[in-house]
């Protein structure tokens, strides 16, 4: 099709996820054509770097041949297999053993899905399985965080604490509560340990008034992603994991977005020595090569689970799709280049660079707070860096930063908060750093132009600005 029939066709037919329909129907579709390495190309042949891994997933880069390799030959031997009926693929079973080798000790079993929510979805589905069966069905209530973000299914969109997932969805669930993120720069904390006390406290506050006989598990991501990146400080984790056990509910960390890499180690829960109930995967899995998920669960639940009520009787839950060997082949491949490939080893060698130019950013007029850990990261703009006061929502301000964004040829995230996000894949090289904070700062520069975005500063990035 040609442009103008392929952005019609689109906008006639095509749903996409989390936009206003009738925004997308006015703006119309990018269309992208082709990607190698770290780079984009659109349909129109502006060539994009890409900041943000597509969507927090392709950590190893685009086009690598042996993972291209690695999925024509499943396709040609097997292109499908059904794990029902005791069925199985080769694949499958090798990249659930590597997974478990892999993974924090904890976590002895592995079941396939297609992605991120679904594998949210399937966690709640084993966590009520498991409860009743072991005959303890009053635990029914789920504790996440607020900002937090577990999914878009009918049942985990309600522990995703975003907005736009629960209006007009009848969500959240009356089972489904939330405590407060751990926001470092929007609170006033003395310290990070006085932080940490407050989370906990929180949590445990938050068991006690639904009674623990009624709680059944507490959700959190190591590192909140769509709620802002917000990077708890280090001992968060494992103190909310602690809390956990010692109010007898289940630990589920979500690391559909931390994991493979992206925060430094294989898993965010290695950094802190983390070991969890459940740990929910997608994203860096196949690096988005295909799509695929997966929930990893400790011995504990999966006999509770096998053995509660009648042992003979199966288990509903499945997807077809569920341990395609098609996206397990990649899911192998993927392991190997994080290992064997020294893609683990670059984004840990990265990391100070990376933070480095987030951090430098902190001298823009624009610039409230940089958080980061590992290639994870946020600025957060403000209009005032003293009160820390973010921008009118009627400037449309992330509208005007992503659309800056294109125009210097960077793709990066830009939310509805005045919160930039950032992913960079776990290849970038010391000179395609360079390329991207020389393109952020010109994007920041472009915006800040603007007069009615420079008029909405407070007289502190008035000052600066004048001083640059």
């Amino acid at each position: 099709m040609p442009n103008p029939s392929l952005i019609e066709a689109d906008r006639k037919h095509l749903i996409h996820p989390v936009v206003s329909y009738r925004a997308h129907e006015a703006r119309g579709v990018t269309v992208l054509e082709s990607a190698h390495g770290v780079f984009l190309r659109d349909i129109d042949g502006n060539e994009l770097l890409d900041a943000f891994s597509g969507l927090w997933c392709v950590n190893t880069g685009y086009g690598h041949e042996s993972i291209v390799k690695a999925a024509t030959e499943q396709m040609t031997r097997l292109p499908y297999a059904t794990g029902y009926f005791h069925f199985g693929s080769e694949p499958a079973i090798e990249l659930a053993a590597k997974l478990v080798e892999l993974s924090p000790a904890s976590l002895q079993h592995v079941y396939f899905t297609l992605g991120g929510s679904d594998a949210v979805d399937s966690a709640l589905r084993f966590i009520t399985h498991y409860f009743n069966a072991t005959g303890r069905p009053s635990k029914k209530h789920i504790i996440a965080l607020e900002r937090g973000y577990h999914g878009s299914s009918s049942v985990g969109a309600g522990l995703t604490a975003l907005p736009a997932f629960h209006r007009n969805f009848d969500l959240p669930l009356s089972t489904q509560h939330h405590i407060a993120s751990p926001y470092a720069y929007r609170n006033t904390f003395a310290d990070d340990n006085a932080l940490i006390a407050a989370s906990v406290a929180a949590l445990e506050a938050k068991v006690a008034a639904l009674g623990a006989e009624n709680v059944a598990a507490f959700f959190c991501e190591p590192i909140q992603g769509s709620g802002g990146v917000i990077v708890p400080p280090k001992g968060w984790l494992k103190a909310m994991r602690d809390a956990c056990r010692k109010l007898d509910i289940l630990f589920v960390a979500d690391e559909v977005i931390t994991g493979f890499g992206r925060t430094g180690p294989l898993f965010a829960c290695e950094g802190e020595g983390v070991e969890p109930d459940l740990m929910t995967v997608a994203k860096g899995l196949t690096a988005g090569y295909a799509p695929m998920g997966a929930v990893l669960m400790s011995d504990a639940i999966y006999q509770g689970i096998a053995d509660g009520g009648d042992a003979a009787a199966a288990i509903g839950h499945g997807h077809t799709y569920s341990a395609h060997p098609v996206s397990a082949a990649i899911g192998l491949e993927v392991m190997r280049l994080y290992h064997e490939g020294g893609l683990l080893a670059n984004g840990i060698a990265r990391g100070p660079r990376f933070a480095q130019g987030l951090d430098a950013l902190l001298a823009h007029p624009l610039v409230g707070d940089s958080r980061h850990r590992g290639l994870l990261g946020a600025l957060e703009l403000v209009s005032d860096k003293e009160s820390k006061k973010g921008f009118d929502a009627s400037l449309k301000l992330s509208e005007r930063i992503a659309a800056a964004a294109y125009e210097n040829r960077l793709v990066f995230r830009a939310f509805n908060d005045n919160i930039l996000g950032f992913a960079p894949a776990l290849c970038y090289t010391e000179s395609e750093f360079d390329m991207m904070f020389e393109r952020l700062e010109k994007t920041l520069d472009d915006v800040l132009a603007q007069p009615d975005v420079r008029a909405a500063l407070g007289a502190q990035g008035k000052t600066a600005r004048a001083a640059a």
